[in-house]
């Protein structure tokens, strides 16, 4: 094997392997090589700063405008032989690489490799298959119906890619309860939704984000309603929602169409839904007969119950007209769709009831 062929063999597997920095030099060195060789070659119109610059790359790339050009002998030879043969190799190295690393950032981003920048987002935690699919689908749908419109973020230990790529952020970790968790930004979220399905890895990854975002709201899924009980003593802000299934069998069995209902009920793509909404701080206390009869008359609303200052723990459903509902109360209604940018003052004023 010829030196050539050795030398080349060298530089090859060298360059493919090589850093940022090992390219940022090549391109100084063919930079300033060409520079040199151009000065003894008499191109003095070339050599300006900005000139020799906005020629090397038009020519180094072989776009070649040619409104600046090489006027000796040597001058062409030069860059016949040498500025375009090394351009072309130079600029086909910062191109793939450039190409290899968006590749790279878009294939972890993908498999969930990439830490997330995000706040105030929601953060769904755990893989249930189509379960978790479709609770997706519904977020994104409810998303879109409000003004702030928060990232989805879905953290999974299980061996799958993004199922939404372009529509959520997809983080995969080892464990739902070590820093690992901190590229799916769980001490930023505002809402932390755990399905899992395994009570247990519900239980200690709940534990886990109560300890690190005391903030957030916290929902969790629990098949057994105990667990649910066990972890409400614990976190006094998670909202633990214990499956529903038989309770629904039993409902119909003696409730024709009651499935159906819960189901209309939930629904955010057909039939009514049920939404919620918070009282204003400015708001002034208001007899609930007003709100019912104001809330349907103007938007067509069912009003269906309230949680005194948000506290769902104390969620007064179907209470009586003679209530009160005061600023900080959330209350809950049925609707074809969300009520957004309410007119509060309007609403409880005796002209529009």
């Amino acid at each position: 094997m010829s030196i050539w062929l050795k030398v080349r063999k060298v530089m090859l597997q060298y360059f493919a392997e090589a850093r940022w920095y090992t390219i940022l030099v090549a391109l100084l060195f063919y930079g300033l090589s060409s520079w040199v060789l151009l000065y003894f070659a008499g191109e003095h119109a070339l050599l300006g700063v900005y000139d020799f610059i906005y020629w090397l790359a038009v020519t180094g790339s072989t776009v070649g405008y040619g409104d600046i050009s090489p006027t000796t002998p040597a001058g062409r030879m030069i860059v016949a032989f040498y500025i375009i043969p090394l351009g072309l190799s130079i600029f086909a190295l910062v191109v793939g690489r450039i190409a290899s690393w968006v590749s790279a950032q878009w294939q972890k981003g993908v498999l969930g490799l990439k830490k997330l920048t995000v706040d105030n987002h929601v953060l769904v935690i755990g893989w249930n298959e189509a379960r978790t699919l479709q609770l997706l689908k519904l977020l994104l749908r409810e998303r879109a119906d409000i003004a702030h419109t928060p990232d989805i973020v879905l953290c999974v230990k299980a061996d799958v890619t993004n199922p939404l790529p372009g529509e959520i952020e997809f983080v995969k970790v080892n464990s739902f309860n070590n820093d690992e968790m901190d590229r799916a930004g769980v001490a930023q979220a505002s809402t932390i939704i755990i399905d899992n399905p395994m009570d247990d890895v519900t239980m200690t990854t709940a534990l886990y984000c109560a300890q690190r975002n005391a903030d957030a709201h916290l929902v969790a899924y629990f098949q057994d309603e105990n667990l649910s009980k066990l972890l409400e003593q614990h976190c006094p802000n998670v909202e633990c929602t214990p499956s529903v299934a038989v309770e629904m069998l039993a409902k119909s069995a003696f409730d024709p169409g009651s499935s159906v209902l819960h189901h209309d009920l939930l629904d955010v793509q057909e039939g009514q839904a049920q939404y919620s909404l918070r009282v204003p701080e400015q708001a002034d206390e208001t007899p609930l007969s007003a709100i019912f009869v104001a809330i349907k008359q103007q938007y067509d609303a069912i009003f269906i119950g309230y949680a005194p200052q948000g506290d769902y723990r104390k969620m007064r459903v179907n209470p009586s007209l003679d209530e009160h509902i005061k600023a900080g109360d959330k209350l809950f209604y049925i609707a074809k769709q969300r009520i957004n940018d309410i007119d509060w003052s309007r609403l409880v004023s005796a002209e529009g009831v």
